[in-house]
C-alpha cells in the first residue's frame, strides 16, 4: 500500500490548501484543553474554533494514537468489564458541517451504518481498496445521515468523487463537526463499524493494522 500512498488525493478535497490545516492536540496532556468541560459539544467546539481562527485556518487535525480524557464521558468506551478505551486510531479533521468529504483512491462501499452509541461515529460508511492487489479499507466517521441515505454496498466511487458531508453534534456522536478517517488492513469480519479507539494492552495490534493515516494525507509535510 505504500506505494500508492504518492498519488493519494485528501479526503476534504479540492477546495482547502494544506496551508488552512492547522494541528491540534486533544491529548489528556493538553493542560489548556484539561480546564474544558469536554463532555459539552458546545464547549469542546468553542476550544477548537478557537484554535482554528487563531491559526487563519479552515480545518484542525490531528489524534493519531493520542491518549484522551474525552472518551470519560461514554459508557461506549469504558466497561466495568474491560479495560478503559482512550487510544485514538485515526486522524481527526475538525471543520464545519457539511463540509464535503471525498475518496482518496477508487473503491466500493464495503458498508455502512448509523453507529447511535452515545460517543460513537455516527453515520459511517467504510470503503473497500484494491491497489497493486492490495486490499484495504478506509473508514469515514461522524458523517449527516443523508450521507447514508439512498446508498449501496457495492457501489463504485473513482479517486476524487465526492462520498458524503460532514454531520453536526445532533447526529455524529455529539461531537464538534469533524471527521474521523481511519486505515484498516483487515476488516477483521466487521461491517458498519471498526473500532476507532482502543485500549492500552490493544495498542499494537490496531497500531498495525491502522496504520498512521497521515502517511496518505501528508498533512504538515
Amino acid at each position: 500500500m505504500e506505494n500508492t500512498l504518492d498519488s493519494a488525493f485528501p479526503v476534504l478535497g479540492k477546495d482547502i490548501p494544506k496551508s488552512k490545516y492547522t494541528p491540534i492536540s486533544l491529548s489528556e496532556s493538553n493542560k489548556v484543553l484539561n480546564t474544558i468541560d469536554v463532555s459539552s459539544s458546545d464547549k469542546l467546539a468553542r476550544f477548537v474554533n478557537f484554535h482554528i481562527n487563531k491559526h487563519k485556518a479552515m480545518v484542525a487535525y490531528g489524534g493519531y494514537l493520542e491518549v484522551r480524557n474525552i472518551y470519560k464521558r461514554s459508557k461506549h468506551f469504558n466497561s466495568q468489564a474491560e479495560e478503559e478505551r482512550n487510544i485514538h486510531l485515526g486522524i481527526d479533521l475538525w471543520c464545519e458541517a457539511e463540509t464535503p468529504i471525498y475518496t482518496p483512491f477508487d473503491g466500493v462501499i464495503y458498508s455502512f451504518q448509523n453507529n447511535t452509541n452515545f460517543g460513537d461515529y455516527g453515520p459511517t460508511i467504510i470503503l473497500k481498496h484494491i491497489i497493486d492487489e492490495v486490499v484495504f479499507y478506509t473508514l469515514y466517521g461522524h458523517l449527516s445521515l443523508s450521507s447514508i441515505e439512498n446508498i449501496e454496498v457495492g457501489k463504485t466511487f473513482i479517486k476524487g468523487d465526492k462520498i458524503a458531508i460532514l454531520g453536526d453534534a445532533s447526529v455524529n456522536g455529539d461531537y464538534p463537526p469533524h471527521l474521523h478517517f481511519q486505515i484498516i488492513k483487515d476488516i477483521q469480519g466487521r461491517s458498519g463499524d471498526y473500532p476507532g479507539v482502543c485500549a492500552k494492552k490493544d495498542l499494537e495490534f490496531y497500531r498495525n493494522n491502522c496504520p498512521d493515516p497521515n502517511l496518505l494525507l501528508r498533512l504538515g509535510i
